[in-house]
């Protein structure tokens, strides 16, 4: 067993390896913002990520019941159903209530994001997001989603 370092040529097989998995991800994108909304779908597809949009939260959660999104990231601040009544809403049904959701928000304070938590969120981003950002959570939720079916089955 060797205690070196995995070579530059390891490292990127295993990236590839993490990056197909996420070709099975469907990731859904709730935000008001044509901008924010199309900067994450391009972020999300060059990962291999299906993408599915949504204006707002009436939007999402009619496209929710059609799609089975495996990830949703909704922002905050919307007009007629902000991001924390949207949220609530998805965790309230039985289907979706283990389906991870992350809030977007240009508001970083303790008090948005404890009250993300109570409504049932699993992460907390703040605005502008990277690449990065969204792809290491769609990969930490991805997995935790797939444990979790393994153990139910």
């Amino acid at each position: 067993m060797s205690l070196d370092k995995p070579s530059q040529e390891e490292q990127s097989n295993a990236k590839k390896l993490s990056l197909e998995a996420l070709s099975a991800v469907k990731v859904m994108v709730i935000d008001d913002s044509n901008t924010i909304r199309r900067s994450a779908e391009i972020f999300l597809k060059n990962s291999g990520c299906k993408v599915i949009l949504a204006e707002d939260g009436f939007d999402a959660l009619a496209k929710i019941a059609n799609e089975h999104p495996d990830i949703i990231f909704v922002d905050i601040m919307m007009p007629r159903l902000d991001g924390y009544q949207t949220c609530s809403l998805i965790k309230r049904n039985a289907r979706y209530k283990t389906t991870p959701v992350i809030m977007l928000s240009s508001k970083d304070g303790l008090f948005d994001r404890a009250r993300g938590r109570m409504v049932g969120s699993d992460q907390y981003l703040t605005k502008p997001f990277t690449q990065e950002t969204l792809v290491d959570a769609v990969q930490t939720y991805a997995s935790l989603g797939k444990n979790i079916q393994e153990e139910a089955e």
